[in-house]
């Protein structure tokens, strides 16, 4: 019974990707990158985190002398390290966000161009001809929306 539901979910998600069209592949493989980086950053902040803050923090408290310019310069490198660990990958992680949608819009067009390659070889008249590009044209968009607003919320 599990391996029956198993299976009928791949079928369902293999005949998304049919419907709409190869660029589905490219939202995938974006989604994808943008996700394991977020789990990575994740991990990150819940684990590696706090042993680079405590061991900055031991480091600077082992430290005799913590009051002259020289002390403060090496406290602000020290925090200065520690907080561009903490941010790195963010900015690449914004750029796929900002990409999803558009990779989704670059799914529209080629959609679009097959609908009016339909209309052009068979008429306007054949609305089950040209819905295959219609399907083509908003399943990428909408994949491409969903994943961007899943990874910014």
């Amino acid at each position: 019974m599990r391996m029956l539901a198993l299976s009928e979910a791949f079928d369902a998600i293999r005949a998304f990707i049919e419907r709409g069209g190869e660029v589905l592949y490219l939202v995938l493989a974006v989604t994808f990158i943008m996700w394991v980086l977020i789990v990575e950053r994740i991990w990150f902040f819940s684990l590696e985190y706090k042993k680079q803050k405590n061991r900055v923090v031991d480091a600077w408290e082992a430290r005799s002398e913590r009051k002259s310019w020289y002390a403060h310069k090496i406290r602000t490198a020290m925090i200065s390290e520690v907080n561009h660990n903490l941010f790195q990958g963010v900015d690449f992680i914004k750029t796929l966000v900002a990409l999803c949608p558009l990779v989704g819009l670059l799914g529209t067009v080629t959609g679009m161009i097959e609908v009016f390659d339909v209309m052009g070889s068979q008429g306007a008249s054949n609305a089950r001809a040209m819905a295959a590009g219609v399907s083509k044209a908003t399943i990428p968009t909408m994949a491409g929306m969903v994943a961007a607003l899943l990874a910014y919320s």
